[in-house]
């Protein structure tokens, strides 16, 4: 199978790297993505020797050929419209989806018109445009596997003949499953003072700075439920988010008979990333197997909507439908870059998204181009909004 790894610099692209690696008779990687990580790209490229490495601009496009082996077939491209060009080459069979943020939207549609196995790491192209890209998995055929530990814990408990239809599959809910990420047990009036650092130390899972800010918030959830809605066809009341400290269940899909199937597994992103690439089949992902003696027990909760409001402001996304979701996901990406940056507390996050998604009218989104447009009105708005804070 040949493989285009878009995001390969990041957590979730060095995880795919690394199942690949052990299984160099099955898989070729055909191109690799970094946008602005030359060094790490560099060092990719000498190892899996890619036809094609892509980064954000000629500044880091000279720079990778700088560090490139001499005799490497490696070509080097950059800029958006060549993420979308190594995401639908003819020859390449399926698509790590793993740019974070709005930048990985055209690439994995991309993908998805080419009609190929997108392995789906990135949020938004569900969450900002789930109609859109639906409709085009469904026009071109494509393939598409979720790589979110959640998602594909239910993936992997439906049947496989379950197409998206829940009444069909018998399917009375979907659990999603959540750590609570760091805070979830800390006293709210600590959170005014939480800071970046302690906000991006996730207590179970390795994540870049972005998403475990989105953890500690429980907005990944809120995303994760909007992304469930697109994948699985499922209305926003059949979507229940369950705390589970221990991340051993990744997710659970409750059945009209009463039965609940779960998918366990240690907290490693290389399981679905394995099981994505494979699937059908199933290969070795180097996760060490789980012993549930050592585990002992399995703990649920509630979530906490005073203390996680973010994951509230998510179901009204999803509930308001049409543009509601990308304005979510815009107000949420500036909110945390402005968080990370100490410009503004961690309880602002929610606030500022609550403003945006107050402010900016509804509208439909019939194309990518109203997505796009969805988007920077978001933007404007969320930057007017933080800005407004500031002269406080």
């Amino acid at each position: 199978m040949k493989i285009s790894v878009l995001g390969a610099t990041g957590s979730i692209g060095v995880s795919t790297l690394d199942v690949i690696a052990r299984h160099p008779d099955r898989f070729e990687v055909v191109a690799l993505t970094g946008h602005s990580r030359v060094e790490i790209l560099a060092d990719q490229c000498r190892r899996f020797r890619p036809a094609y490495a892509v980064v954000g601009g000629p500044d880091e496009a000279r720079r990778l050929s700088d560090l490139l082996t001499a005799g490497m077939a490696t070509e080097v491209l950059y800029g958006p419209e060549a993420l979308c060009q190594v995401a639908s080459l003819p020859d390449v069979d399926a698509v790590m989806a793993a740019i974070v943020g709005a930048a990985g939207l055209p690439p994995t549609l991309a993908a998805a018109k080419a009609g190929k196995r997108v392995l789906l790491a990135n949020k938004e192209a569900l969450v900002m445009a789930g109609a859109v890209f639906m409709a085009e998995v469904h026009r071109a055929g494509a393939l598409l596997l979720p790589i979110d530990s959640e998602h594909n814990a239910i993936f992997q408990s439906m049947p496989h003949d379950f197409a998206g239809n829940m009444a069909r599959g018998g399917v009375r809910r979907i659990l999603l499953t959540a750590s609570g990420g760091p805070f979830r047990n800390t006293p709210a009036d600590q959170l005014r003072t939480v800071t970046p650092a302690q906000a991006v130390a996730h207590p179970n899972w390795s994540m870049g700075r972005k998403i475990s800010v989105d953890s500690a918030t429980m907005m990944n959830k809120g995303l994760e439920v909007i992304e469930a809605h697109w994948l699985f066809n499922a209305p926003a009341d059949r979507i229940e988010v369950v705390i589970h400290p221990q991340s051993v269940i990744h997710s659970l899909v409750d059945y009209n008979d009463g039965s609940v199937l779960a998918q366990l597994g240690n907290p490693d992103m290389r399981t679905p990333i394995a099981h994505a690439l494979a699937w059908p089949d199933r290969i070795d992902s180097g996760v060490a197997p789980l012993d549930l003696f050592a585990v002992g027990q399995l703990n649920f909760e509630r979530p906490d909507s005073t203390r996680f409001p973010c994951l509230d402001l998510a179901y009204r996304a999803l509930r308001a439908e049409g543009n509601a979701a990308a304005v979510l996901n815009a107000a949420n990406e500036l909110a945390v870059e402005a968080f990370l940056e100490e410009r503004l507390p961690f309880l602002g996050i929610a606030e500022v998204i609550a403003e945006t998604l107050d402010q900016v009218p509804q509208a439909g989104l019939p194309d990518l181009d109203a997505v796009f447009d969805a988007d920077r009105q978001a933007r404007s708005v969320a930057g007017k909004v933080l800005a407004s804070r500031r002269q406080r």
